[in-house]
């Protein structure tokens, strides 16, 4: 099932991890293309708050520098989809690129010493 935004979820916040350098780029563009696994799939993998620490392990373990981005569903308009994914949990993501000046803030994603970036505890209480 693929649902658009026109639902419960537009007051939520969806979030990015990625390098800070691929971000400071980004900027400089005004838009974030995506990494190679969103150019591969076609868009850009998001996450709501209940999935960033699942998405950090499994996907960023061992990477330094990483941020975390946050962005209001409502705010990126029509491309974003809610689609199933692992254990066919609904995942925010973008078709099309993702605007920089859409962001509300970032965080530094240190590493724990597993290895697992350590995300805030206000996104793991989502």
């Amino acid at each position: 099932m693929v649902s658009d935004f026109g639902d419960e979820r537009v007051g939520v916040l969806v979030y990015k991890i990625l390098p800070e350098s691929d971000w400071q780029e980004a900027c400089r563009l005004g838009k974030y293309f995506g990494s190679q696994d969103d150019l591969r799939d076609g868009f850009i993998h998001l996450s709501a708050g209940h999935q960033v620490a699942g998405t950090a392990a499994r996907h960023f373990r061992g990477m330094k520098n990483l941020i975390l981005v946050a962005f209001a569903a409502g705010d990126l308009g029509d491309g974003l989809k809610w689609e199933p994914s692992r254990g066919g949990d609904l995942f925010p993501h973008l078709y099309g690129p993702l605007p920089t000046n859409a962001a509300l803030w970032t965080k530094p994603l240190p590493l724990g010493a597993d290895g697992v970036p350590v995300t805030p505890e206000e996104v793991n209480a989502c």
